[in-house]
């Protein structure tokens, strides 16, 4: 394994040099950040507390807000710090962290929701059997291969940028350390490195979901021997999970499935996935969700 030498440290040129949007950005994100952190934290403790919400997919959902917040705090503090600070540096190890915890929780975040898409399709398809394959020995199963593959995943991505030698160049456009950008300023022919990329992260994503959709179909084609009632409730159920598989896939599918080019949109495209939708999700899954916001006031109003 190839290990960098000769850059200690790496300059991150954010979203935008302007000293006044950097100070918009700075109260905007704080804000967005610490939204993050109250929502998924209210899911988390909800789900822990609530005996009502004791079904597999509230059991996915608090992995998956457990996963939102780890994913939110490993990118937005960088940036929030950032644009206030004269000297914008990160060291080579932190990069190299921040490139692994990315990646570790941005994957767990697809194999949950891969998850909670079966369960999903276990419940509509295969109702008077989900109980017995939704156990929830199947379910931390589950959850543990997710954890698994996403640590796979994040030390593949990790043993590809240890790779990379960096000989003078150490601006990285960008507001966090990932492998696109770092590509570019690599001493070496990055095309190998750049194809090990598509087909890891690219893959990863892009199979997932159509996986999804493949999923979301079958559902939906199930749904026609249902009550007009049951349609209504599996839909609004299901509604919540695709637009959280839009938000969070759809600027994944266009960063990680390119050739070696960057475009100066990717930066306000990373926003959706790693801003965007650990910020949305709680959002999604509690105002469209009658359980979880009748377990919420009984749990916290009975506090206060």
């Amino acid at each position: 394994m190839v290990m960098n030498s000769t850059v200690n440290e790496f300059i991150l040129f954010g979203l935008t040099q302007d000293p006044r949007k950097q100070k918009a950005i700075f109260g905007v994100f704080l804000m967005l950040y610490l939204a993050t952190l109250l929502g998924n934290f209210l899911i988390v403790v909800t789900i822990k507390r609530s005996r009502t919400l004791g079904s597999p997919m509230y059991f996915f959902l608090f992995y998956l807000s457990f996963a939102d917040a780890c994913l939110s705090t490993t990118i937005s503090p960088r940036l929030i710090v950032d644009a206030i600070s004269q000297r914008k540096t990160i060291s080579y190890k932190e990069c190299m962290a921040q490139v692994f915890t990315g990646h570790f929780f941005g994957c767990t975040e697809i194999f949950v929701l891969i998850v909670m898409a079966f369960d999903r399709y276990v419940a509509i398809c295969k109702p008077l059997r989900y109980t017995t394959i939704m156990n929830r020995h199947v379910c931390s199963v589950l959850v543990i291969l997710g954890w698994v593959g996403s640590c796979i995943h994040s030390s593949a991505q990790i043993v590809l940028a240890l790779r990379l030698p960096f000989c003078g160049p150490n601006v990285i456009d960008h507001y966090f350390c990932d492998l696109q950008p770092l590509l570019k300023l690599a001493c070496m022919d990055t095309y190998v490195i750049n194809l090990l990329v598509v087909s890891n992260s690219g893959a990863i994503c892009t199979v997932s979901f159509i996986i999804l959709l493949i999923s979301y179909v079958i559902i939906l084609y199930s749904l026609r021997n249902y009550s007009a009632e049951g349609r209504r409730k599996a839909l609004s159920t299901c509604t919540s999970h695709f637009i959280v598989v839009v938000l969070f896939f759809g600027p994944c599918i266009f960063i990680y499935t390119r050739p070696a080019t960057t475009f100066p949109v990717d930066k306000v495209v990373a926003v959706f996935y790693t801003t965007g939708a650990p910020l949305l999700n709680p959002l999604i899954y509690t105002l469209r969700n009658a359980e979880v916001k009748n377990a919420m006031k009984k749990l916290w109003c009975n506090k206060v």
